[in-house]
């Protein structure tokens, strides 16, 4: 299953995933903005479990191995754009608002903005056809949430 799912990540004419691999690759994203500042912390993981055991209905265990299998895709996975673009083409535009403010609540959890995790979420906000403005109140929610 992995190395299919990181095969049409690959692949330049990737079709749309199913739930499963839209759900690793928002997962994997995940990973990636609490990994682009060098500094992994347990409070940017225990986050990325929350967000999958509310937003999957997973319990503790079920979260942490989704989250384990994201850490192995985002770590062979080349690049952000197959990320999104795999989101993107299986998520609702409102839906695709709500994985930009989960990323704002990752790269906020360790209580520090950092210049690589905006950068990133600026990034993935454009690929993923969220405009800055939403950006914005995605990560204003987000802080309020914290």
């Amino acid at each position: 299953m992995f190395k299919d799912l990181l095969r049409r990540l690959l692949d330049p004419a990737l079709k749309q995933l199913d739930d499963e691999g839209a759900r690793l690759a928002l997962t994997a994203l995940l990973v990636r903005i609490a990994r682009s500042d060098h500094n992994y912390s347990e409070v940017e993981k225990d986050r990325i479990d929350r967000i999958l055991g509310t937003r999957y209905g997973l319990d503790t265990g079920g979260a942490l191995i989704l989250r384990e299998q994201a850490e192995a895709l985002e770590a062979e996975a080349p690049d952000t754009v197959r990320f999104t673009r795999a989101i993107k083409d299986a998520v609702a535009y409102e839906d695709r608002i709500a994985v930009i403010e989960a990323l704002w609540q990752v790269a906020l959890a360790d209580g520090q903005r950092d210049v690589n995790e905006d950068a990133l979420l600026r990034l993935s906000a454009s690929l993923l056809g969220v405009s800055d403005m939403e950006s914005a109140r995605a990560r204003q929610r987000a802080e309020a949430a914290l």
